[in-house]
């Protein structure tokens, strides 16, 4: 496989999820169910999680499906979640009046999203992938006297 689009192969698609209102740690959650599993798993997953962020989830997993279809021409019946990540966007401080003149702050965050999805290589594939690798000679080092 050829690195050549943004740091991603050939055979895989990415989508991007920004600003969304939930902390990052309940987002990595979600991410956390849907990696590695195939794509239809992974949608049948979300529709039925109770967490309210599965939802911008699940349209951030059909997306990258779709990108995979239409951008780089993916078979979407061999598509699988390769990677789910999670990172920290905006945090929006706020301000809550206490007693006795105090105040307390209010932290509110925002996270991104991203998902990464791949096709599968059939094992026949791999195995002459692995061949190719075998057959290639190493080259040694000559020892120094």
């Amino acid at each position: 496989m050829v690195e050549k689009r943004y740091g991603i192969k050939e055979n895989e698609a990415r989508a991007f999820l920004r600003m969304v209102k939930t902390s990052p740690q309940k987002l990595n959650l979600v991410a956390q169910s849907i990696r590695g599993l195939s794509a239809d798993k992974a949608i049948e997953q979300l529709t039925f999680s109770k967490k309210r962020v599965a939802v911008e989830v699940k349209k951030l997993v059909l997306s990258a499906i779709s990108n995979a279809e239409h951008n780089y021409k993916l078979d979407i019946d061999k598509l699988y979640i390769k990677e789910a990540y999670v990172g920290k966007a905006l945090v929006m401080k706020r301000f809550h009046a206490r007693a006795r003149g105090r105040g307390a702050a209010i932290l509110k965050p925002f996270s991104n999203m991203t998902v990464i999805v791949a096709e599968k290589i059939a094992p026949a594939v791999k195995a002459k992938k692995e061949e190719v690798k075998k057959s290639k000679p190493k080259t040694e080092k000559k020892e120094a006297k």
